[in-house]
């Protein structure tokens, strides 16, 4: 059995909606989600722009705190222990972040990226010591030699040389654990597939990490385990294979429907959804996907379907026609960016 690294059950997030002159509806950003990571796996999470998902690991991070629910890493809790005790914590839990534009500072070395983290976490670690992880951590990474790298700025490195410093910085603390934020949707294709071997070979040294992305193509090339998420909820989770080739959730369907196919005479239909998300301030009553799904039944108005297994071992699915709907063919093929 591989090492438990994070457990989470029932989390809720919550955005107060009090203004400085008026008081809105407060805000579930995150709705009572569950989910696990284990050492050496993958978990993607999946979902268009506004569904959550980096509302949720940032809750997981502690850098927002959770209404409810339970957070444990490594056999501790931590959703709501003390802000002074989650330094260390946080030393094996670390985030790489969408753009490597941003979150590397622009008056910052290379070196002194790298640096920092050890100087506020491993004070009394020796300069020697500091020095060998930094240059250990670029060769991980692929920057080689290392010494070439140290005393340029951001803007003396290409995108994907940036992203590579940031993940670096990251792993420069020994983390066992990684939040990866769409990192490589500010990539060019080119380096894309790069970028995410790292990220697979990390993997195989005992890591775990959970990658935030809106592409599914992307998620089935290098995932173990996909979360789809909508309107703060996950409505679909299981193997990647089984998400992508045995989908259970229209929702889940529709996103599979626009996925360009590696065949260039393979026509499929996509599925458009209509109209935009609902307010998450109002959901809708029953389940808050049927407004916009294509096989909704009166039963969806009143229903809020839980997240249940179906069909293969370990695939859930929240929609009371899983399993009675008839999938897509099992021989579709999702590009590998």
């Amino acid at each position: 059995m591989a090492e438990r690294l994070l457990e989470v059950t029932d989390l809720v997030t919550t955005y107060s909606g009090r203004g400085l002159f008026q008081r809105g509806p407060d805000v579930r950003a995150v709705d009572g989600i569950s989910l696990t990571v284990d050492a050496g796996e993958v978990l993607a999470i999946v979902g268009e722009s506004g569904c959550g998902k980096t509302s949720t690991v940032q809750t997981v991070l502690r850098m927002v705190d959770s209404a409810s629910g339970s957070i444990v890493f490594e056999g501790e809790e931590i959703a709501h222990v003390p802000e002074r005790a989650l330094r260390t914590m946080r030393r094996g839990m670390q985030m790489i972040y969408q753009d490597p534009y941003e979150s590397l500072d622009p008056r910052f070395t290379v070196h002194d990226t790298m640096v920092e983290p050890l100087l506020v976490h491993e004070r009394r670690m020796p300069c020697g010591e500091r020095e060998r992880r930094i240059a250990d951590a670029l060769e991980t990474v692929g920057l080689s030699p290392a010494e070439a790298f140290l005393d340029r700025y951001p803007h003396e490195l290409s995108g994907g040389q940036r992203q590579r410093v940031a993940i670096a910085a990251a792993l420069v603390m020994g983390p066992r654990l990684l939040i990866a934020d769409e990192p490589v949707s500010m990539l060019d294709v080119s380096v894309r597939a790069g970028i995410l071997d790292l990220l697979a070979s990390l993997c195989g040294q005992g890591l775990g990490i959970v990658m935030i992305t809106h592409d599914l193509s992307t998620a089935a090339r290098f995932a173990d385990r996909i979360a789809v998420m909508y309107l703060g909820r996950i409505v679909e989770e299981g193997a990647a294979h089984d998400v992508i080739h045995d989908p259970q959730h229209p929702y889940t369907r529709a996103l599979l429907s626009v996925v360009p196919q590696r065949d260039p005479l393979a026509r499929t239909q996509p599925v458009v959804l209509t109209g935009e998300a609902p307010n998450a301030a109002e959901l809708p009553s029953g389940c808050r996907f049927h407004p916009r799904c294509p096989i909704a039944i009166e039963d969806c108005r009143r229903i809020d379907p839980a997240l249940d297994p179906v069909r293969s071992d370990g695939h859930l699915a929240a929609c009371i026609l899983a399993g009675q709907e008839p999938a897509p063919s099992s021989d579709r093929s999702v590009r590998v960016p």
